[in-house]
């Protein structure tokens, strides 16, 4: 059976994350967006980890996958799983690299909280930041239970990952060492879509995976994975599907332009380039003359291998979508997406014709009578890709304009 799974999302202990980030409303949430599985975020935290067992229930004995007790059916199971920002010395250069990891049940995932709490502060925020190296975490993870998942969070992006260009390494074995063999899929982030990351074919070896990395309600399954799972779905048959680099039916993409490191530049000069202007300028910005932040699309032309456009054999597919309510907002010409009059109208749609992903991805929009057909031709123009988007840079989200398609964004004449 076909699911739909979002396997990384942070909690409201999270530092940056919405307070309402609690099971509860995650569960709402995921039944609006369309999502089956859920990351549970941030089970290191304590009191996080405490909120777990007192309101989730294993929906059957040994699944490795919890239900809301206040729920009457499982249709929203959680997986545990957390994000751990390492930052540690490594040949006297700095690293900073984020690791999704994903526990076989709680019980596994308290046991290893308690193994880091005898040597690291993982009490003071969600995401919790740990000074051993990657491969030492994955070593002692996997000591603490073999059925671990871990694996590179936003694989490319500048800051906190292991390719990125700030503190990030060229190679996975260069990152993991002895553990790379125990590394099965790795995560593309928001400014990366598969095709950017096929260029690299050492990653063909691991399950490619998008998840939203979701600091807020509204960004849940922004990006998704739909997989295959037989029978009733259990932590062991995911776990098997992502080793085993099988089930994969495709993933559920943002447009990478849109994400906030897609391109270089310098957000407090207003300056964004192609890696192409950026090689011109040195890695200089011509505003402040100080180092530009070197973006996701230059790192993967840094390190690739092959030529855009080539499909490794048995690559899953993909489709790129923006979020409805952002289609909405655009629509009647508001700018926050978070408005009243925004969100009611999204939840007449979504009680009118389904889920979310089922109406941006499946819906047969000319047959959608009811629905203004302003919302249908945006939705149209985002699955057919005809958008003007001036891209995300050193942290700041790129902007979509879905009715402008065609136009140059201004940043772009800039260098014509």
């Amino acid at each position: 059976m076909r699911h739909v799974l979002d396997l990384h999302i942070h909690s409201r202990y999270s530092r940056a994350c919405s307070p309402q980030l609690d099971l509860e409303h995650i569960d709402a949430a995921c039944r609006t967006k369309g999502v089956d599985i859920i990351a549970s975020g941030d089970f290191t935290y304590p009191a996080w980890a405490e909120a777990m067992r007192r309101e989730l229930e294993e929906t059957a004995s040994g699944s490795g996958l919890y239900r809301l007790k206040a729920r009457e059916d499982d249709k929203v199971r959680f997986i545990i799983g957390t994000e751990v920002s390492l930052v540690y010395k490594d040949n006297v250069k700095t690293r900073r690299i984020h690791l999704v990891v994903h526990a076989p049940d709680l019980e596994a995932a308290a046991e290893l909280s308690r193994q880091l709490d005898k040597k690291y502060n993982i009490r003071s925020d969600g995401r919790p930041i740990l000074g051993a190296s990657a491969p030492d975490f994955v070593k002692l993870t996997l000591s603490v239970d073999p059925r671990f998942l871990v694996y590179p969070a936003h694989i490319w992006t500048p800051w906190y990952s292991v390719f990125g260009s700030k503190s990030g390494f060229d190679s996975l074995e260069e990152c993991f060492q002895d553990q790379v063999e125990n590394i099965y899929a790795y995560e593309t982030g928001l400014s990366s879509d598969p095709e950017m990351n096929w260029r690299l074919s050492a990653l063909d070896q691991l399950t490619l995976l998008s998840s939203s990395d979701a600091h807020s309600l509204a960004n849940i399954a922004r990006e998704a994975n739909v997989m295959k799972i037989s029978g009733e779905p259990t932590y062991q048959k995911i776990y098997d599907n992502i080793r085993g680099h099988r089930g994969m039916i495709e993933t559920i993409e943002f447009y990478p332009e849109e994400g906030m490191y897609h391109l270089d530049g310098h957000r407090d000069c207003s300056f964004r380039c192609l890696p192409e202007e950026s090689r011109r300028q040195g890695g200089i910005c011509p505003v402040c003359h100080k180092p530009l932040v070197i973006g996701v699309l230059n790192r993967v032309e840094e390190l690739s291998d092959r030529l855009e456009g080539l499909r490794p054999a048995g690559a899953s597919g993909f489709r790129k979508t923006v979020e409805l309510d952002k289609i909405i907002a655009e629509v009647m010409g508001i700018k926050s997406r978070a408005s009243r009059a925004v969100q009611e109208e999204h939840r007449r749609l979504i009680s009118r014709y389904g889920t979310e992903l089922s109406i941006l991805l499946d819906l047969d929009i000319d047959q959608a009578a009811e629905m203004d057909f302003r919302i249908r031709e945006g939705i149209r123009r985002v699955r057919e890709g005809k958008l003007s988007i001036a891209p995300g840079f050193d942290g700041q989200y790129g902007e979509i304009k879905i009715f402008a398609a065609g136009t140059e964004p201004s940043w772009q004449k800039s260098l014509l």
